[in-house]
């Protein structure tokens, strides 16, 4: 293993050094946060597809392999379908925003009046996207080192809170294409061919395993429609994933490069289902189905292509660990506390010296990472704190944002309705049916909905100079936000 161990440092030493370099280019908030809006196609692809592809695409959509075959690719595959119609339809009119967060676009949408509670909504999504992908680091390590559990969320957490904090989005970025290379090579190029021949190629895998491994459908129709409803509507509206998008330099950036990285995605999805079904071949009674990538990964490897793999791994894990942590921290600084202490900045304006916001930045990110850590450490389960994350996230807010973007008539009074309705809904529907049942999802966004259209048209609508300021917002021209007469 000493081979292994060796890549696994390599990597591991490279991250922190990607870190340090991007600190020397993050000079004001713009840099800090968005990496100066000014990524091209080939590094935005990249890590685009870094951030959506994490512990749970990787480790997870194997494990989906191995219990159901083929069609384990579902829910990587919504993943892929959500950032392709992001790209399509929405991600150059949210690029030239030129904001920072989803909370900032519902302030100018609506006239200034919807920043914190959604901001607590979505500041509890990226929360738990951020313990999940931090406690996955246990698996791993756990494979690598038989490292201890709480010393291994330690060790990852603690080196991508360091990246993070030291250059913020230019060290994600930086350390987010390293990585995009690694799950490339080591996932799809070596880990899924090696598989398949290990198994004894397509045909063994079909002639041991029953038909229903083969089958596109075989998950099941309302598994397949909740993974829609909470990945594909998920990837529309997150922080972690807006945040990317303000890093395109320019529109056609954002819509082509985005659609690359999406494409890339329904690749990736078809390939861990593949490998978890050759993992059944040759592991028919694991314990765990989320055993199988460790397992296959640590058996039947070559020594120094495992290292390579595992380091995918870890690169899957860190990538979306570290944009999810940016992300809860830029939320929590620009939605939450920078509102309650009454200062509120809608764009690239800010309302002190770049150091000054710099520094501020990172410290939220430095006091995020720990709470992330203290978190992932007390809390066992990912699935189930995936589950609330995006309940939450698409429950609460899925419909002022897309209602917001698409229809003229929503309020600002409705958009708070249907985020507070749709939030207690979601929370009330789990507490009663269950963390991972599909009721609370499919319940808390009709009740989102209703409650927006019914206030929206029960309210005087939104002022038209706002809408005349959000319209050339849109465009692409930058103009002062109309403050209605309320605040």
């Amino acid at each position: 293993m000493a081979v292994d161990y060796t890549v696994i440092v390599i990597y591991l030493a490279g991250m922190l050094a990607m870190g340090w370099w991007g600190m020397r280019r993050a000079r004001s908030k713009s840099d800090f946060l968005v990496a100066g809006r000014r990524l091209g196609p080939a590094m935005y692809s990249g890590t685009m597809a870094a951030i959506v592809l994490g512990g749970a695409s990787t480790i997870g959509g194997v494990g989906l392999g191995y219990q159901y075959g083929l069609s384990g690719a579902w829910m990587v595959f919504t993943i892929g379908l959500g950032l392709l119609a992001l790209s399509v339809f929405f991600s150059a009119r949210i690029a030239r925003l030129k904001v920072y967060t989803v909370s900032e676009m519902l302030d100018l949408r609506y006239g200034g009046r919807a920043g914190v509670i959604s901001g607590v909504v979505m500041w509890a999504y990226t929360l738990m996207l951020a313990v999940t992908s931090t406690i996955a680091y246990a698996t791993i390590f756990d494979v690598l080192f038989d490292m201890n559990r709480t010393v291994a969320i330690i060790l990852g957490g603690s080196i991508v809170v360091a990246y993070s904090t030291l250059g913020g989005m230019w060290s994600i970025t930086l350390t987010d294409m390293v990585q995009f290379v690694v799950k490339t090579i080591g996932v799809l190029l070596l880990l899924l061919p090696i598989a398949v021949v290990k198994a004894g190629g397509f045909g063994e895998m079909r002639a041991k395993l029953p038909t229903s491994y083969f089958d596109p459908l075989g998950i099941g129709g309302e598994t397949i429609f909740t993974y829609v409803l909470i990945y594909t509507f998920g990837m529309l509206i997150g922080q972690d994933i807006w945040q990317r998008v303000f890093t395109a330099g320019s529109d056609r950036t954002a819509k082509w490069g985005g659609t690359v990285a999406g494409t890339y995605c329904l690749v990736y999805a078809l390939a861990g289902a593949v490998i978890g079904t050759a993992a059944k071949v040759l592991y028919p009674k694991l314990g765990s189905a989320d055993d199988a990538f460790a397992t296959i990964v640590k058996d039947e490897l070559p020594v120094g292509v495992r290292g390579l793999v595992l380091a995918a791994a870890l690169a899957a894990v860190m990538s979306t660990s570290s944009g999810a942590l940016i992300a809860c921290a830029t939320v929590a600084n620009n939605d939450i506390w920078s509102r309650l202490r009454g200062r509120t900045v809608t764009g690239d304006g800010d309302g002190g010296g770049d150091h000054d916001e710099v520094r501020g930045n990172r410290v939220f990110i430095l006091i995020m990472g720990v709470g992330v850590i203290g978190t992932a450490i007390a809390l066992n389960n990912v699935v189930e704190a995936l589950t609330v994350a995006y309940n939450l996230l698409v429950g609460g807010l899925l419909v002022p944002i897309l209602g917001g973007l698409l229809w003229k008539r929503g309020t600002a009074q409705g958009a708070l309705a249907s985020v507070a309705v749709g939030g207690i809904a979601v929370i009330g529907l789990m507490a009663g049916y269950g963390i991972l049942a599909n009721e609370p999802v499919y319940y808390g966004l009709l009740s989102s909905l209703i409650a927006y259209v019914a206030v929206s048209l029960a309210t005087p609508a939104t002022d038209t100079a706002v809408l005349d300021a959000w319209r050339e917002r849109l465009a692409g021209r930058e103009v002062p936000q109309p403050v209605p007469a309320s605040r």
